[in-house]
């Protein structure tokens, strides 16, 4: 297949070139052979890579339900993802087993990719823990991970631990060993987010939210992140972050950014009520909330973000590769493929 006068991502500038590709790129440049689709100007983008998402369609991969994993991955590749990590919740060991085991065995017969899996929870604080559920907290356990991630097959990517949390400096010590471990809903100020960087950590989840706020003299784990190179998410629906915070901290972190979805099962269905970690969530406008009125994750796909961060006034280029390069490299780096 060639594709000739496109606008193509190479690193993080569009370039007016030609693309040749079979299962993968050949060769990118003024080709002489003839083109099969002429892009006329038009934009060629790679692949999008959500690390964050939970689920959409009604599907979460929380539910540990083999069926409900294809229709996930034909969702993701409607919505330009070809590769994503299967976000859980926070819950008991005896419901995140099936999880594990169930993403473990799927093969997609088309579809979005299974990258990896990201354990969002449970070693996370009662005081930021947001919409995961109180109860099924656990205090940072190397152990419990490691029987996580054997049940996943090796697949757990992403683990997300809050680092004030008893055991935590330890977990992270280990942990990091396996895969990338980000500092998130948590309550830690600047000096013990340093202290959970330097134990092994390099991302940050979901930026903003789920943390203490950025401020003049308590910069809290996004100054840490910064100081220390730290890679970052944000969710970029409108709703979690104004844009103007989004503006600033594309400026901070520049390639460092990744934009997630953190979407849950309600992306891509109407409003209405819904489950999440077995809590009822309510979808109004878009909005999805605990009954509390605690906003819980989005509903919104990551190409929607890429979408939202252009009209907020990201360059498109950065935001193409916030949502592709930025974090299939973050995977890389850390050897989880």
């Amino acid at each position: 297949m060639v594709i000739k006068n496109g606008r193509v991502l190479i690193g993080n500038t569009f370039v007016e070139t030609d693309i040749q590709f079979e299962k993968n790129i050949i060769a990118i440049g003024k080709l002489e052979e003839p083109g099969n689709l002429d892009a006329a100007g038009e934009y060629i983008i790679p692949g999008l890579v959500d690390i964050h998402t939970h689920g959409a369609m009604g599907e979460d991969f929380s539910d540990g339900k083999p069926s409900g994993l294809q229709p996930l991955a034909d969702y993701y590749a409607v919505h330009g993802v070809t590769s994503y990590l299967a976000t859980t919740m926070t819950l008991k060991e005896d419901v995140l087993i099936p999880a594990m085991s169930a993403i473990r065995n799927f093969r997609p017969s088309h579809g979005a990719k299974c990258a990896g899996i990201h354990l969002e929870g449970p070693f996370l604080c009662y005081a930021k823990r947001g919409a995961q559920a109180a109860e099924s907290l656990h205090k940072p356990d190397a152990a419990l991970f490691h029987r996580l991630n054997e049940a996943s097959g090796g697949r757990v990517r992403l683990v997300t631990v809050a680092c004030e949390e008893e055991g935590a400096i330890p977990f992270i010590q280990e942990v990091s060993q396996v895969c990338t471990v980000s500092l998130g809903h948590t309550v830690a100020d600047y000096d013990t987010a340093m202290a959970g960087f330097a134990a092994g950590a390099t991302h940050a989840t979901h930026l903003y939210n789920g943390m203490p706020a950025f401020l003049h003299r308590a910069p809290g784990v996004i100054g840490a992140a910064f100081d220390v190179g730290a890679s970052v998410e944000l969710i970029c629906d409108g709703l979690h972050i104004h844009p103007s915070v989004i503006r600033a901290t594309h400026q901070l972190f520049g390639d460092r950014l990744n934009l997630i979805s953190d979407s849950l099962r309600c992306a891509g269905m109407p409003d209405g009520d819904y489950e999440l970690g077995g809590q009822t969530i309510v979808v109004k406008d878009g909005r999805a909330t605990l009954l509390d009125g605690t906003i819980a994750g989005s509903s919104i796909s990551l190409l929607d973000a890429v979408r939202n961060v252009v009209r907020f006034g990201i360059p498109l280029a950065a935001a193409v590769y916030a949502a592709s390069t930025a974090p299939a490299r973050r995977g890389r780096s850390q050897g989880s493929g």
